[in-house]
């Protein structure tokens, strides 16, 4: 096992974070307080490489430990206690996968053909390590008089992450931007998709950085669906779970937008010209200003000589500023979204609405003689547009998406012709599912595919300190084009066993 040389420790406590096991300790006694590994220690090297004063040394050799083969850690596992992926267990002397095996997936939508559902999940199967070994579990069974083929295992993948969609408008950051667990980079900010914002976690340079750790353990707990907190530009604080509404710097987002500015002027345009004369909708992407907008013009409004507090993109279409304000903006109040009016168009005494693209901030202003606008109440009509665009948007929430590539050696468990497996897959010959989960499979080569973490068997991922993130990948296919590739057909079982033994 390892030891501290409390000569060399500077008591920064890295190694207690990291440990994926909990064998290092924080002691205090009268005179001083040490950094200590415990007994509990497997040696998988975390506390060395994370180490920046070279206090770790290599002790004693421990007795009745059990050297885990399934990945290249090889960690030594002390009797009772699991090596640092916490996949296996030593139970008297033997290793043994510490979950009995799933075999059946999650319910879902009864499949349209004999291969479109696995047989058996992954989750348990465990890894045959290294690749030249079959994998775990090949199981058969016979469907609608078709002999079907599940492959499994639950492959340590190096080139993985997760996209993260957050339905929110608020601002969290540029595309670009680090996104930190602890002091550790783990991912960034990445395009934004349409109402919400995306992150991105991981990947194969962040799993061989130094935040590697950091970021296989980010992924996996979110992945599982586990809250955890994030920091964009060490400012913005992010508590994010799978399924649930994001919670950003402390304020937990309700419902999510229901379209830009423009198009929501486009949907209630005509909502807007019987409740008002006109209507500016503030969104950080595009603000929208009904009167000026085709959809206006389609209700039969004119222009009214409104003028938004925002660049000009096209007719009725403005470019909001990313912000902390209304909608993602730097507009603070309904306000400040009017710059101002042409007065040689405007009416005095022209009612204009201005509210956000959730409907939750709104308020009515009337034009003044002088060119000012003064708030007035909110009239039955403008709230019913207000409602209605309340109406009409879907609860906020986190969604996980987990990313991976299949296409390296964990084939070889599969057949031992594996560029024929990324054939099948690419041309639905055979159908790749996580966890019992379908998977979408991005076109082109190899086998990279996405997944949505909440369709998957609950908490059916982990990682290794290689670093790489562990997914249960499962192939199904006809027996007969799983021959036809090379298949290890000696090492299929009927599904019936699994039944009778699991």
């Amino acid at each position: 096992m390892f030891e501290i040389d409390t000569n060399q420790c500077k008591k920064c406590k890295m190694c207690v974070n990291e440990c994926p096991v909990g064998a290092v300790e924080v002691k205090k006694t009268e005179k001083q307080t040490i950094i200590v590994i415990t007994n509990q220690c497997v040696e998988c090297g975390i506390c060395k490489r994370v180490c920046q004063y070279d206090a770790i040394r290599q002790s004693q050799v421990k007795a009745d430990v059990v050297i885990c083969s399934s990945c290249p850690i090889q960690c030594k596992v002390p009797v009772g206690l699991t090596g640092a992926c916490t996949r296996y267990r030593n139970v008297d002397g033997k290793l043994v996968r510490d979950r009995a095996l799933v075999v059946e997936p999650r319910a879902l939508p009864k499949a349209e053909d004999a291969i479109r559902q696995p047989i058996i999940t992954a989750v348990g199967a465990g890894t045959n390590y290294p690749c030249s070994k079959p994998a775990p579990h090949i199981v058969s069974q016979c469907r609608d008089g078709v002999d079907v083929v599940t492959v499994v295992t639950e492959a340590p993948l190096s080139y993985s992450g997760l996209i993260i969609k957050l339905d929110t408008n608020t601002y969290i950051g540029e595309e670009g931007d680090p996104v930190y667990r602890g002091n550790k980079i783990v991912g960034m900010v990445n395009t934004e998709e349409y109402g919400s914002k995306m992150i991105a976690i991981g990947g194969a340079n962040k799993l061989t950085s130094d935040a590697g750790f950091a970021t296989a353990r980010t992924i996996v707990e979110l992945a599982n669906g586990e809250e955890v907190e994030l920091k964009v530009n060490r400012k913005t604080s992010l508590k994010l779970q799978a399924g649930k509404a994001p919670i950003i710097d402390g304020a937990e987002e309700s419902i999510m937008r229901i379209g830009c500015g423009s198009a929501t002027v486009g949907l209630f345009a005509k909502l807007m010209k019987e409740a008002v004369d006109d209507c500016i909708v503030i969104d950080h992407h595009v603000i929208g200003l009904c009167s000026e907008h085709l959809a206006g013009e389609a209700v039969g409004m004119i222009w009214s000589g409104l003028i938004p507090n925002a660049a000009k993109s096209s007719r009725g279409r403005y470019f909001g500023e990313h912000g902390q304000g209304i909608g993602g903006t730097t507009l603070e109040t309904p306000r400040d979204a009017i710059k101002g009016c042409d007065m040689t168009i405007a009416k005095p005494g022209m009612k204009v609405m201005v509210v956000n693209t959730t409907g939750e901030i709104f308020a009515l202003f009337t034009l003044q003689g002088d060119g000012g606008f003064e708030e007035i109440p909110m009239t039955e009509a403008a709230m019913a547009v207000a409602l209605a665009i309340q109406n009409n948007c879907q609860r906020s929430r986190t969604s996980v998406l987990y990313t991976g590539g299949t296409g390296g050696s964990a084939r070889g468990g599969v057949c031992t012709h594996p560029v024929k497996i990324t054939e099948a897959v690419q041309s639905q010959k055979a159908v790749l599912t996580i966890g019992g989960a379908p998977a979408f499979v991005y076109p082109g080569g190899g086998i990279n595919f996405m997944v949505d973490t909440e369709k998957v068997v609950n908490k059916a991922f982990t990682w290794v300190p290689t670093p790489a993130t562990v997914a249960p990948v499962e192939y199904t296919m006809r027996k007969s084009d799983y021959d036809a590739m090379g298949g290890h057909m000696d090492q299929i079982r009927d599904v019936s066993e699994y039944k009778k033994n699991e």
